[in-house]
């Protein structure tokens, strides 16, 4: 049997219906910690020091703009040997416990612009992350070590 009601109460029925499935599930697309491994990886500027060796870099500079349980983007600098300076762009997947990254962009150097490529793994280290990385310039090759930490 169908009940006959007022079509205004069946229209505010319906709506109230419709706000409370709204209201289930909510959504945040901003920076965020991924839980797991990375759980203390946060957006923002992560740094490390300057170095000293002729076949790496160092004075990384990493600002995560975006992050999610598996994946870190954002903007990426570091400072190598022979004046070379680095700048664009890296992203890192998590595969386990660990944090496989590249990042590419344009090596500045004492004879002009290039392109560069560094690609490596990043893992927990205390409070920082060690980034192991290894890549290509236009002066030559480069690889090393560097501990980031949040600034």
């Amino acid at each position: 049997m169908m009940h006959k009601g007022s079509p205004l109460a069946f229209t505010l029925a319906i709506l109230l219906v419709a706000a409370t499935v709204a209201c289930i599930e909510v959504k945040h697309d901003g920076p965020t910690s991924p839980s797991g491994a990375f759980g203390s990886l946060t957006a923002g500027l992560w740094t490390s020091q300057g170095t000293i060796d002729p076949n790496a870099c160092g004075n990384f500079q990493w600002q995560i703009t975006e992050l999610t349980s598996d994946s870190a983007k954002g903007t990426f600098s570091a400072t190598c040997a022979g004046g070379i300076t680095l700048s664009g762009n890296a992203e890192g997947k998590l595969n386990g416990t660990t944090l496989n990254w590249q990042a590419t962009g344009t090596a500045g150097t004492p004879i002009g612009n290039c392109p560069f490529s560094l690609s490596g793994t990043a893992n927990l280290e205390g409070n920082g992350v060690r980034v192991n990385y290894s890549g290509n310039t236009c002066v030559g090759p480069v690889a090393g070590s560097e501990l980031l930490t949040k600034k």
